[in-house]
């Protein structure tokens, strides 16, 4: 596939989950595709986990695209800046922006109140999910609206109209964190609009990560074994398929339609016919809401 052969794309924190699979998959459709984070073959980030930048380019250009891995803190404006001008001197563009920085799974608590939780964690938590994704668009942005076109993805996690209501489950910190973004994207579709520009918020749905997977103790290519465990996972969707509704919005001539939208990969698939990489379209928020909150048994026929 070549539909997005001559694109430049950034998309920051690419080293594991929803990130790889949107670099990947916007290497498939053939786009140059720099991917960051900061956990490399020689040095690991906090989360201490294995998956590296170095793979996931490699992953894209073994795709069909070409993958640049570059370290970069998003944390450090000066790294970030530093990297828009690598962009800009060797691509002379940027077309897509994703913003899905998160490195937080280890600084929240399930069912706590704020008070219970740590403060140290809660504002650790807060600075990697919206200040590095605030840092990121502030750099990148002029590169991106030098040419009409551009887009920016903000990643979350569930859609504006889910997000309503305060999620208890994962309490203050993760709720405000999320809900913010879903706000970033907002902010921004207002301010490239008149450059061109489309910027949305974007959730996957339950994502088989590979901290998921390694939670349930399961493989990409066993996964359904975790169905027993939690029968709900039958919902679950690979990473591939939140990467696909990226490459579909970079794709798509009239993206502007969606600007400053919360859309989610299961309601975009059902829009630009997309499948997961078993074939089925998996539709984790709708199945949500309508079965897992409302009590009812697990069952995903008609939702995926």
């Amino acid at each position: 596939m070549s539909a997005l052969k001559g694109t430049v794309a950034l998309v920051a924190g690419g080293t594991r989950g929803a990130g790889r699979g949107i670099a990947a998959e916007l290497g498939a459709a053939g786009a140059t595709v720099y991917v960051t984070g900061r956990s490399t073959r020689s040095h690991r980030s906090e989360m201490d986990r294995p998956e590296t930048i170095e793979e996931t380019a490699e992953l894209v250009t073994a795709a069909g695209g070409e993958g640049i891995a570059v370290r970069v803190d998003h944390l450090d404006p000066a790294q970030v800046a530093a990297l828009v001008r690598r962009i800009d001197a060797e691509q002379g563009r940027l077309d897509v922006l994703v913003n899905d920085v998160w490195g937080a799974d280890h600084l929240f608590e399930f069912g706590k109140p704020l008070w219970e939780q740590s403060l140290e964690n809660g504002l650790r938590l807060l600075r990697l999910a919206i200040e590095t994704h605030a840092i990121t668009s502030h750099r990148a942005l002029p590169l991106l609206i030098r040419r009409p076109g551009g887009l920016v993805v903000e990643m979350t996690d569930g859609t504006a109209e889910y997000n309503a209501r305060y999620r208890r489950d994962v309490g203050y910190f993760y709720d405000l964190a999320k809900n913010a973004v879903i706000r970033m994207a907002l902010a921004q579709s207002e301010e490239i609009a008149g450059h061109g520009g489309t910027a949305v918020a974007l959730t996957p749905g339950w994502l088989r990560s590979e901290a998921m997977l390694d939670h349930f103790g399961v493989t990409e290519d066993n996964w359904r074994a975790a169905v027993e465990r939690e029968p709900h996972f039958a919902v679950s969707e690979s990473p591939a398929f939140v990467g696909r509704a990226v490459a579909a919005l970079a794709a798509d001539p009239e993206r502007a339609r969606w600007n400053g939208a919360s859309l989610s990969s299961g309601g975009l698939a059902r829009v630009y016919g997309f499948t997961d990489a078993d074939g089925s379209r998996p539709d984790a928020w709708r199945y949500i809401t309508e079965v897992v909150d409302a009590g009812r048994p697990a069952d995903v026929t008609g939702y995926r």
